[in-house]
């Protein structure tokens, strides 16, 4: 199973990260919708300083039509308050329509952006990541992003410029008892400063736990024939029961530090207010001090509670986000597949498939392993079908592989008809070269898109129906929609032999020039083998091939065979030649040699 990243790294000791520095790499996709969501922040602004007027309208109001008994200017100060309320209200409402619909736009350029990411990196990533991991990146992830563009990001500014303007009222309105409201501030801030770095570790760790239990549902539901049929349930339940005590526990460790940080955010403030009311009833009571100013004062504070209470998980919801923010761009900081054709020298004289001193080694192999495939020379002459044989981890698979660059050869050069495949764009090579794996993928789509998939957009039925018939795939016409019947998830639905069939129908329905098969006859009985292959004569004779074989009657489709074994070729000849002249060739071709391939 691929590697986790939970499991590969412990966030915990990964290196400090600045939030705000991993939170400015959203700029790109903010920058087109900045001029509403700046807009927006300043009406969220407008809104709250507006929430601060009414304590001045209530000052007048106390010291002046309670304080003179004047019910009109109490009437008036009753209006001045509902509009004020109105205008709030309004405002923020306003604030939510304006940030809505560019946000949902941005979530959805972002998920874009990494679903074709994805489909641009090369195999070798996805050996290395578990699917699960990927699939959080693109859902959960990506949802915590907006809810902070959309929340956090505005309300941090609004909630600092309002505390400020808060502050500066309550002093103009008394320096003393201002001075009291701000004293909780020194450990608020240093309490903020301890959390931060704290919920941040445990937000990421919490956040990759997520990917690794997206991993085990999706191996369960893919895997469920297996788990049925071994009867494994229990066991793969403890190790989802295990995975989900695990997240439990870090989301656990997260609220206790979120409630910690809240409860003195809300504990400290709160003191300060009530230090804050004795002091003012005293001054008010001494005369130093007028009660429409106390009420006011009072109300300014109280007013700023919910600025000040939310700090803790404005501060969460932007510790989350930013690691939302990291995980997403470790995929997108990925090297992806070159699409920029290389400068390889191009060889006039060759044609066909040549391997020239061909050396591979997978890019996460230990230092000083030796590499799968060393010296590979070998050529596979235009038109001619070149099968490949060797024991279980002689590299086959791997060979074939680096043909449509599906890996980068380590060093060495493989050409078509001369041309380096460094050379090309990997559109063009991998519209020269088709391929049918042993392991046929199919995708939740009907059959016609299957076997279409690999042809040029304008193949039709005719090219469909040949491809169909050369693999022996006609039974797709008996199904209840015809080729337009959806196969459904991985193709479960159809037999083992109707999935490879299908997948070998896709590889020569574009008539390609070159054509990479990796056993594609396996999963097929001795019958519909023997009619597969006299079906596939007639393509052969117009492609050049190179087909990974473990049978004999598949041997006897190609002109010639190579042996691989120990990642080098040790032979090349017809069949009967080896058969006469290697005693390894005759030992694997007897049927008591390895019948499958490794990596």
């Amino acid at each position: 199973m691929p590697t986790t990243r939970a499991a590969a790294e412990d966030p915990g000791e990964s290196t400090e990260r600045s939030a705000v520095r991993t939170l400015l790499r959203l700029w790109p996709y903010v920058r087109p919708v900045r001029a509403r969501l700046f807009t927006a922040a300043f009406v969220a602004v407008i809104a709250s300083c507006t929430g601060l007027v009414i304590p001045l309208v209530l000052k007048w109001m106390v010291d002046g039509p309670v304080a003179h008994r004047d019910p009109a200017g109490v009437w008036l100060g009753a209006l001045y308050l509902l509009l004020l309320g109105v205008a709030e209200a309004l405002l923020f409402g306003l604030r939510r329509w304006l940030v809505a619909r560019p946000l949902s736009s941005v979530e959805a350029g972002m998920r874009a952006d990494l679903y074709r990411h994805l489909q641009r990196l090369p195999v070798a990533f996805h050996d290395r990541w578990a699917s699960g991991q990927l699939l959080s990146r693109g859902t959960t992830d990506l949802m915590l992003l907006r809810q902070f563009l959309a929340f956090p990001m505005t309300f941090l500014l609004v909630n600092g410029v309002t505390i400020l303007v808060g502050v500066i009222i309550m002093l103009l309105q008394d320096w003393t008892l201002g001075l009291v409201i701000l004293g909780p501030a020194v450990p608020v801030i240093v309490t903020c400063a301890v959390f931060e770095k704290r919920y941040a570790r445990a937000a990421r760790r919490a956040q990759d736990q997520v990917g690794d239990l997206t991993t085990v549902v999706e191996e369960s539901v893919l895997g469920i024939r297996i788990i049925k049929g071994f009867g494994r349930h229990r066991s793969q339940a403890r190790a989802f029961r295990d995975l989900a005590r695990t997240l439990r526990g870090t989301e656990l460790r997260k609220a206790g530090l979120l409630a910690t940080i809240w409860g003195v955010i809300v504990t400290l403030p709160e003191m300060a207010i009530g230090a804050a009311l004795v002091l003012g009833t005293i001054q008010v009571a001494d005369g130093d001090l007028s009660p429409g100013t106390l009420v006011a004062f009072l109300s300014t504070a109280l007013a700023l509670r919910w600025p000040v209470d939310s700090i803790g998980f404005l501060l969460a919801m932007s510790q989350e986000a930013a690691t939302a923010t990291e995980r997403y761009f470790e995929v997108l900081d990925a090297q992806p597949e070159s699409a920029v054709p290389g400068t390889a020298p191009t060889d006039a004289a060759g044609s066909g498939l040549r391997f020239d001193k061909v050396r591979f080694r997978y890019p996460d192999a230990s230092t000083g392993t030796p590499p799968v495939l060393d010296r590979i020379d070998l050529h596979v002459r235009p038109g001619e079908s070149m099968a490949l044989v060797g024991a279980t981890g002689s590299g086959k698979t791997t060979l074939t592989a680096l043909v449509p660059r599906l890996h980068e050869v380590t060093s060495g050069h493989i050409t078509l008809d001369g041309e380096d495949i460094t050379a090309m764009s990997r559109e063009e090579l991998r519209s020269k070269v088709a391929v049918a794996f042993e392991e046929p993928t199919l995708f939740s789509a009907t059959i016609a898109d299957n076997v279409l998939m690999g042809a040029e957009d304008s193949a039709g039925a005719a090219d469909l129906n040949r491809a169909l018939s050369v693999a022996q795939a006609d039974f797709a016409h008996s199904l209840p929609q015809g080729t337009d019947t959806q196969v459904g998830e991985q193709g479960l639905s159809l037999s083992g032999g109707q999935r490879q069939r299908l997948a070998l129908a896709r590889a020569v329905v574009g008539r390609p020039r070159f054509l990479v098969l990796d056993d594609p006859l396996s999963a097929l009985d001795v019958h519909t083998e023997a009619a597969v292959e006299a079906a596939l004569r007639d393509v052969l004779a117009d492609t050049t091939a190179l087909i990974v074989a473990h049978r004999p009657s598949t041997v006897l489709l190609a002109d010639r065979v190579a042996l691989l074994s120990g990642g080098r070729i040790t032979a090349v000849g017809t069949h009967h030649e080896l058969l006469r002249t290697n005693a390894e060739y005759a030992h694997l071709m007897s049927g008591t040699g390895e019948a499958e391939d490794d990596r």
